[in-house]
């Protein structure tokens, strides 16, 4: 009876450990992986310059086709008529 009870104490003192590591991005996920993505705020309305820093992509003429192309598989990929 009591091996249950210590392997559920364990399990749950893991998955506490884990979600502390998780937040204080010592494991790589949580605030730190956000604030490397895209440096400073968000604006209130995104203007080509944000989406571009956000997508990874060159502001060229080419980079333009990119940003639409890399726009639309982001779209498709999320859209809730997809399943």
């Amino acid at each position: 009876m009591a091996t249950p009870l210590i392997i559920g104490v364990g399990a749950v003192t893991a998955a506490v450990a884990a979600r502390h590591l998780m937040r204080n991005g010592a494991l790589g996920f949580g605030k730190k992986v956000g604030q490397e993505l895209a440096k400073g705020g968000f604006k209130s309305k995104m203007d080509r310059a944000e989406a571009i820093e956000i997508l990874g992509l060159k502001d060229t003429v080419a980079g333009r086709a990119k940003l639409r192309d890399a726009h639309r598989q982001i779209m498709l990929a999320n859209h809730p008529d997809r399943g």
